[in-house]
């Protein structure tokens, strides 16, 4: 059975609404009015949580420009920077957190991080973080996770490019060090990341395998992947947020727009509502509809004891005559009465044959 956490009062579990995570990451652009202004947007779409990170560039990576340090994928947003440029730019600031957190909680959205060191974890504990997520890069890093779990805090642990038994080392690694509520994220690694290299059917499985809630961390373009994964057990969506990707930023390619975002949450909770039962028959509310079915009704006027033939008789709407099925039943009977056009075919109306 899976079991559904609560951060912040908040529950996320497969029979509770998707918890919708605004990321800011860099695209505050090294701004905190615009870092401020996100929060507020994430609020006003209808995010239930905007998600920082938490690093430096000297805790996340070296100083070098050369070698295994620059990025050499031409495909990428990236390419030239070094790894210590690209976090230099992309870093929130440590001194604008305790701003943000407090904006938020004004604001009645959660703020939580993503720690990328012990530091960030220690830091972050002095906010009083209300949980805490692993970056998908970041679980094969067990003593990260092990200090994460220490506090006893939700973990959110994201999967992106981890195999099956990277993902059952690090949750073992977080539920011996007392993690007790976990929600695992299925992610594709890139950025942006194709509709096609999702793979969302991975999400049931993740959920069979781990007795846990599963989301969705996802940098494709658009809303349509994040949709698609409601259907498929996503209890928490995550996307990044930005004010405009025509300003720019290192993650603002494959960020929805405020716009985009509100669109985002209001389409999960639809497509959360329509999963529903299962259920045939007619639902309540397609009783006008139900009406509207075809059944049999005279279409000319027809006299007492006249032979009812193939031109007295037709299936049409509304549904208040006989079901068509008995189409054949009723010709070659005699009217009972005189019949007028558009009265509904009825027992009462014919005699036997």
């Amino acid at each position: 059975m899976i079991q559904q956490i609560t951060i912040k009062k908040r529950a996320i579990g497969p029979k509770e609404p998707p918890f919708i995570v605004a990321e800011m990451s860099g695209n505050h652009n090294q701004s905190l009015e615009r870092a401020l202004k996100l929060v507020y947007e994430a609020h006003r779409a209808g995010a239930h949580a905007i998600k920082l990170q938490t690093y430096t560039p000297e805790t996340i990576t070296l100083k070098v420009k050369t070698g295994d340090f620059l990025i050499k994928d031409k495909k990428s947003l990236w390419y030239g920077k070094s790894l210590y440029e690209l976090y230099e730019e992309a870093s929130t600031p440590w001194k604008w957190h305790k701003p943000i957190y407090d904006y938020a909680k004004k604001l009645g959205i959660i703020a939580f991080s993503t720690p990328f060191d012990h530091t960030a974890v220690d830091f972050l504990e002095t906010l009083d973080t209300p949980c805490y997520k692993i970056a998908s890069l970041e679980i094969v890093d067990h003593p990260l996770i092990e200090k994460v779990a220490k506090t006893k805090k939700p973990l959110i642990l994201s999967t992106g490019a981890a195999t099956l038994a990277e993902i059952d080392e690090a949750v073992q690694v977080a539920k011996n060090a007392g993690c007790k509520e976990l929600v695992l994220l299925k992610c594709t690694s890139a950025y942006p990341a194709l509709p096609e290299t999702m793979n969302l059917q991975t999400l049931p499985n993740l959920a069979a395998n781990f007795s846990c809630p599963v989301g969705l961390s996802d940098h494709s373009p658009g809303i349509g992947v994040c949709i698609a994964s409601i259907s498929l057990g996503a209890a928490l969506i995550e996307k990044h947020l930005t004010l405009s990707r025509k300003d720019g930023g290192v993650d603002a390619a494959f960020s929805l727009e405020p716009a985009e975002f509100k669109m985002l949450v209001d389409e999960c909770q639809r497509a959360f509502l329509a999963q529903g039962k299962v259920e045939y028959g007619m639902n309540p509310t397609e009783k006008t509809s139900h009406s509207l079915r075809r059944s049999l009704y005279f279409v000319k006027d027809i006299k007492k004891g006249e032979l009812i033939t193939e031109s007295h008789i037709r299936s049409v709407r509304p549904g208040f005559g006989l079901h068509p099925k008995y189409y054949q039943v009723v010709i070659g009977a005699k009217a009972s009465s005189a019949i007028k056009k558009a009265t509904p075919v009825s027992w009462d109306l014919i005699l036997g044959k």
